[in-house]
């Protein structure tokens, strides 16, 4: 059995209501993951506060199961190679891997975040656990050549029952299991009265057996210490200086794919390769001629009225472009700013890559405005102005591809950028939109 880590909440949970404040709290972290006000819980972050631990414990049980359960699979896939396994949320266990149609771990875990937790031999967490491993074990439900896991935040005093189940040195199921049955037969703690019970109902056997397949892995990492633990395990996906990048997006997926299999009424399992698949899709999202594109910029709601007096929607007034245009060339604009201001926060952006960007785009739209000016001359009509304008602005929106990376094609990128520079009037459609516009914001300057 190997030192894996998985995460619990507890079999009698049920996965509906998990799946709900799961979804719950997913939402808040694709909020914040958009904005990148902080990262998710991690070392430092100021999502979670000292008073609000009490109501949000279960919550953040949930998120832990779902993160190790992410880290467990990735060690697993990494360890196996092409061996391919399946993963159950919430279905004989906590977590659950299978190969080959046969069960091979079944995981539970304790997150402790305003108390210390208790490994004592009247602990609680511990008979807890136990209870439902000796039930299924009874019951035939748990196949009998599972490891069973037990994940905790707490440390198991030294010569306690779950001092002899750690994966160490002095491991020694038969002395664990000595003072678990002493515990059982004094009743030690009254609480745990049906988890005595249910031990000593098995066989002397099964009670040997079972024990010698527990492992218990303490000290484990709070949910806001997992990141170096993930990255760890996507060393061989990207390099360093672009894994955490990596990671937030592989988890944003993973979250979504943990509530779509826990809503799912057949609860299919999670296949070992939907996340190598995803993986490579990000990794080559992260390869020195590509840059990732966040899918959730194309889902977020925009109010449209914070634009309404933006130099770049003046400048489509200029030439007629009014309703749904205005609309797509507002959310280009907010798509473009906020990749664009992901890119450079990640760090995923060489010194001078956005300017000379900018410089290739503004060279671009320079020959075509020159020309479109010399074709007018001097004494075009404003119509003909508009109209030839419009050909301009229409290259932009459905003929331009000029790329940031020579792998990075989403089209939002470039129209946007084009947009923030006519933001700036680096750029424009009219041939006079330079001096208009500048007459226009010295009006509403002086007003």
């Amino acid at each position: 059995m190997g030192g894996l880590w998985g995460t619990s909440v507890g079999l009698s949970t049920d996965a509906q209501d998990i799946a709900r404040d799961v979804e719950n709290t997913a939402g808040r972290w694709s909020s914040m993951y958009s904005r990148r006000q902080c990262r998710f819980l991690g070392g430092g972050s100021r999502f979670l506060t000292s008073t609000q631990f009490s109501a949000a414990g279960s919550v953040l049980g949930y998120l832990y199961q779902c993160r190790i359960a992410l880290l467990w699979t990735l060690r697993r896939a990494r360890s196996q190679g092409q061996a391919e396994f399946t993963v159950v949320i919430e279905g004989l266990d906590d977590v659950s891997f299978e190969s080959d149609a046969s069960v091979t771990e079944l995981l539970q875990t304790k997150h402790h975040v305003s108390r210390r937790g208790n490994l004592t031999d009247t602990s609680e967490d511990l008979w807890k656990t136990l209870r439902v491993w000796c039930d299924g074990w009874a019951r035939g439900i748990v196949p009998h050549d599972s490891a069973f896991y037990l994940i905790t935040t707490a440390v198991a005093p030294a010569g306690s029952a779950a001092h002899y189940l750690r994966p160490s040195e002095e491991r020694c199921p038969e002395a664990a299991l000595e003072r678990l049955r002493a515990v059982a037969r004094l009743r030690g703690n009254r609480s745990n009265s049906s988890a005595y019970d249910t031990l000593l109902c098995l066989a002397d056997p099964d009670q040997s057996s079972l024990i010698g397949s527990v492992v218990v892995l303490d000290s484990v990492p709070a949910i806001d210490r997992l990141d170096d633990l993930i990255d760890s395990e996507l060393t061989w996906a990207v390099e360093a200086g672009k894994r955490a990048s990596l990671r937030q997006r592989l988890e944003a997926w993973w979250m979504g794919r943990v509530v779509a299999h826990l809503v799912a009424k057949e609860q299919a399992p999670i296949l070992s390769a939907e996340v190598t698949a995803q993986i490579d899709d990000l990794r080559e999202q992260f390869k020195r001629d590509n840059l990732p594109i966040d899918d959730d910029l194309l889902d977020a709601e925009i109010d449209f009225r914070d634009y309404q007096d933006r130099t770049f929607v003046r400048q489509l007034g200029l030439i007629d472009v009014v309703g749904r245009g205005v609309v797509f060339a507002i959310k280009d604009y907010y798509r473009a700013y906020e990749q664009r201001s992901r890119w450079v926060r990640e760090d995923l952006l060489l010194v001078g890559d956005l300017s000379r960007y900018e410089a290739r785009l503004v060279d671009e739209w320079d020959r075509r405005f020159e020309v479109m000016c010399r074709q007018l001359g001097a004494d075009a009509a404003e119509d003909a102005k508009r109209r030839a304008a419009q050909a301009v602005y229409q290259w932009v929106e459905l003929d331009a591809n000029i790329t940031i990376r020579p792998q990075c094609t989403e089209s939002f990128v470039t129209r946007g950028s084009f947009q923030m520079l006519a933001d700036e009037l680096k750029v424009g459609w009219h041939p006079d939109f330079a001096d208009r516009l500048r007459r226009l914001l010295d009006e509403a300057v002086t007003s």
